[in-house]
């Protein structure tokens, strides 16, 4: 007889110990009361916090209207975050598919798209990329343990070293290098792939692979080698987008328009599940049948959707996204002074990255590890990168956060790194 006394248990995944009872803009509060600072914004996907009142709202209002019908009919908010979605992307992006049920559905779908449309196969990625966990998003990982417990992967996916200047793959330095690590692709498509390349796909700032910030140049030249070598870029922007570097897409910040755009996560504002493909009209011809989920482009989902893109696109939202996340950077940097097992600091607007190193600069994934453990004791919710592999931890607070809760971080940050020394 099994015993359902402990849910704990019978949970198929490791769980922790802590009961969570309910969450308020970046606080997560526990079932005995104590309150937590979400440096990770729950998976990365609370945009606007936990139960912002006006996604909330939206979501209570929809739920008493219609859940759920199928997506061969039209619907208000499926409509309106069609249009809001366009509206926001880059000018070249008109085509929105929302048939997919998460950030994994949509990369695989936009790898799709650009095999459909090219009529190529293989795909490129970069090391220590995340692109999700469906069979073929894991082959796409530039990551080898996260298809170590696979035998049978898909064909045709190559990695290529991504732009991590602080430990450069070439040994180069971002004043010299002349962008090397664009210029290199070249080779790996001569020599490596099948010669028949439909995409590369890349986060233009790394999720779980360390959060590294490419250098100036890197995705502009990335675009012109895609357009001389007749492959569709696409910009996994999964977790970048919705607001996360202080512009509605990363693609904005850096001038670059890809042929394909992902987005999800922080997408559903405060945890609805939604994510979208948007495309080039070049990129049409993938037919419905061969990418269609029963949750994707839920209705109460894209009440919520459309609602958060209006939070975030009001006037002085995103300006303050990237002034306090300014102000975390610059007051990291100054904890780095006393502290240092920090190597680096690094980011846009609010994903930011703290490199943990040993004495001599060196990776220590296990100090990151332990920084993390320690966190809650602090009253933080951190999470490192490579999935708890890595030696980066990540900051990366709801949207919603304000330069007072943004000291508080610090502060807490400041004694959860003192206790090293103590």
């Amino acid at each position: 007889m099994v015993d359902l006394t402990h849910a704990q248990e019978l949970i198929y995944y490791p769980v922790s110990d802590y009961l969570m009872d309910h969450g308020e803009g970046i606080h997560l509060y526990d079932a005995d009361g104590n309150q937590y600072i979400d440096c990770a914004s729950g998976t990365f996907n609370l945009s606007l916090g936990y139960s912002h009142p006006e996604v909330v709202k939206a979501m209570r209002d929809q739920v008493e209207r219609l859940v759920h019908a199928t997506s061969t009919f039209q619907t208000k908010p499926v409509n309106d975050l069609v249009r809001r979605l366009v509206e926001v992307s880059p000018e070249n992006l008109t085509k929105v598919h929302l048939k997919v049920s998460g950030g994994s559905t949509a990369n695989e779908g936009a790898v799709k798209m650009a095999q459909i449309s090219t009529g190529r196969r293989d795909v490129i990625t970069l090391f220590r990329s995340h692109h999700g966990q469906t069979m073929m998003t894991t082959t796409m990982s530039g990551e080898s343990f996260r298809k170590a417990p696979f035998p049978h992967l898909m064909p045709g996916v190559v990695q290529v070293p991504d732009p991590y200047c602080l430990r450069c793959f070439y040994r180069q330095t971002p004043d010299s290098c002349g962008l090397l690590c664009v210029e290199r692709v070249n080779d790996f498509l001569d020599h490596a792939s099948s010669g028949s390349v439909a995409c590369v796909v890349v986060e233009p700032i790394s999720g779980s692979g360390g959060n590294i910030v490419p250098p100036d140049g890197y995705l502009a030249a990335l675009r012109t080698l895609c357009d001389e070598r007749g492959i569709a870029l696409i910009f996994d922007e999964i977790q970048t987008g919705i607001g996360r570097v202080g512009r509605m897409f990363a693609a904005e910040h850096y001038g670059v328009r890809p042929d394909i755009l992902t987005t999800g996560k922080g997408l559903g504002g405060s945890g609805a599940q939604v994510a979208a493909i948007i495309a080039d009209e070049r990129m049409s011809g993938l037919g419905s049948d061969h990418h269609s989920f029963t949750y994707g482009g839920n209705i109460l989902a894209a009440a919520a959707a459309a609602t958060t893109l209006d939070v975030i696109g009001r006037p002085g939202f995103l300006e303050n996204v990237r002034a306090v996340g300014a102000h975390i950077m610059d007051r990291l940097r100054g904890l780095a002074t006393a502290h240092p097992s920090i190597v680096d600091v690094r980011g846009l607007g609010l994903m930011i990255g703290i490199e943990i190193g040993d004495e001599d600069g060196h990776p220590h994934s296990d100090r990151a590890q332990a920084l993390a453990r320690r966190g809650m004791e602090h009253g933080l919710i951190l999470r490192t990168s490579r999935y708890g592999r890595g030696n980066v931890i990540k900051i990366r607070p709801p949207l919603v956060i304000t330069r007072a809760e943004a000291d508080l971080l610090c502060d807490r940050l400041d004694a959860l790194f003192t206790t090293e020394t103590a």
